[in-house]
């Protein structure tokens, strides 16, 4: 089963979530970072890590000895990565998705291909939990590319935590959108209540089941319950604001140790997503 932990914003609590649940489960377990612009599950989590690949993603390289700058590759590409101009051919990696769609297209075979790196793959394992993140390259703007490198490393043996990035763009819906269910993060809060709308639109667009967790639940109003009540979506599980929580979440401390109580909360959180599945 893969359980995503998202949120529509950051700062929400999502990755405490996402560490910690992996934690109380501890056997049999996968944790794959897809926060790849900000990976911090490692803070909790605490693996060894055994293995570092560098991460490329191909983009197009002109040949314009046999281009005849019939433009096609211009027409065919979306993210205009690539323009014909006069008897010039300009390549924009930064935008380039890596689709294929030049290459292939080019009837003169003009087009080849070279590595463009993003960043890097890292693996471990600590407490019985088998450990994937991806790091972006530093200025890089393209994180989909390493977030499907991330994914690649599935091990559908195990229960699978992703940490999804915040927000509800492109890396969010590709780290999300191959999941079993959904758990998303939110505070009690005006701002939390307008970022958990966007996050559930995001999540029905995707034909996704989906929960809600509430953190800080103490703060702010009742507005996110009486929304989640409207909509019919649960609430899993709720979490106090607590200084101590905080503290130990700056010092990279999970949450089930400083409050050993809240491992059985989270088994219990992933048995009432396990019993949403199966049905």
């Amino acid at each position: 089963m893969i359980i995503s932990v998202a949120s529509g914003k950051g700062g929400t609590g999502k990755t405490t979530i996402a560490a910690n649940l992996a934690l109380a489960l501890a056997q049999n377990v996968q944790f794959l970072d897809c926060d790849v612009e900000e990976p911090n599950g490692h803070i909790f989590i605490k693996p060894e890590i055994e293995k570092t690949t560098t991460i490329g993603t191909p983009i197009p390289v002109v040949d314009e000895g046999k281009c005849t700058y019939c433009g096609k590759c211009q027409k065919i590409c979306e993210y205009n990565a690539i323009a014909v101009i006069l008897k010039n051919v300009l390549v924009f990696p930064e935008l380039c998705h890596s689709c294929a769609g030049c290459w292939l297209i080019c009837h003169e075979n003009a087009i080849s291909t070279r590595d463009r790196e993003l960043g890097v793959l890292e693996q471990g394992k600590a407490n019985g939990i088998d450990f994937v993140h991806g790091r972006l390259r530093l200025g890089e703007a393209m994180s989909p590319p390493l977030i499907r490198r991330v994914q690649q490393q599935l091990d559908m043996s195990k229960t699978i935590i992703i940490d999804s990035p915040p927000g509800t763009s492109c890396p969010v819906i590709q780290a999300v959108k191959h999941s079993d269910f959904v758990i998303l993060v939110a505070e009690p809060t005006p701002f939390g209540l307008n970022d958990l709308k966007l996050a559930v639109e995001m999540v029905r667009t995707l034909k996704l089941p989906l929960g809600v967790v509430i953190n800080r639940s103490d703060i702010g109003n009742e507005n996110v319950r009486n929304y989640c009540q409207m909509e019919g979506i649960d609430i899993l599980m709720e979490i106090k604001n607590d200084r101590k929580i905080a503290e130990a979440y700056s010092r990279g401390i999970p949450l089930i140790e400083i409050e050993p109580d809240y491992a059985d909360r989270f088994r219990e959180l992933y048995a009432q997503v396990e019993r949403r599945v199966a049905r």
